[in-house]
């Protein structure tokens, strides 16, 4: 795989993204979540309907692509100084190879250009990528405990990466 393209996408986009979303989801948080979390999670986030919403609250969606094929998907959302970095997801045979590095400076410039000087996400407290964001300049700012439906809760760090 040479080339990685980001691509803006639109709600046509939804099922490219429900369909990486249900590879990549379960491999992602199968070890840290229980079943039935993890397909709550996965109906309550990427939804037909959810995804629709997201995209009319303003997040801006990219597909990510490797020599024309879908390998990944994010997304975020600039609120003035501070944006937010709401998805960044890979499928598991392309972890690893810089792409996930590449996409968080691609949307690190893109909030910058949008006149944000603050990128945060939220991060599984039990989720190895917290040192990936860690490698990339993130700094753990706070944990936060959220209850997200169904008697199951979300346990973070919130990381930020000053722009």
């Amino acid at each position: 795989m040479n080339e990685i393209k980001f691509t803006k996408v639109g709600k046509e986009a939804i099922e490219d993204i429900r369909e990486m979303a249900a590879e990549v989801f379960p491999i992602t948080y199968g070890h840290i979540l229980s079943e039935s979390q993890v397909e709550f999670m996965l109906n309550m986030m990427y939804s037909v309907s959810s995804l629709e919403k997201q995209f009319d609250e303003g997040c801006e969606f990219y597909i990510c692509k490797a020599d024309d094929s879908n390998v990944g998907f994010g997304s975020f959302q600039v609120f003035g100084k501070l944006a937010k970095l709401h998805k960044i997801y890979f499928l598991p045979n392309t972890q690893g190879k810089g792409f996930g590095k590449l996409f968080a400076s691609f949307v690190a410039e893109s909030v910058k250009n949008q006149g944000a000087n603050q990128l945060q996400l939220n991060v599984n407290r039990y989720n190895n990528a917290k040192i990936f964001y860690e490698k990339i300049g993130f700094k753990v700012v706070r944990e936060e405990d959220n209850e997200i439906g169904e008697g199951y809760q979300m346990n973070d760090y919130v990381m930020s990466l000053i722009l």
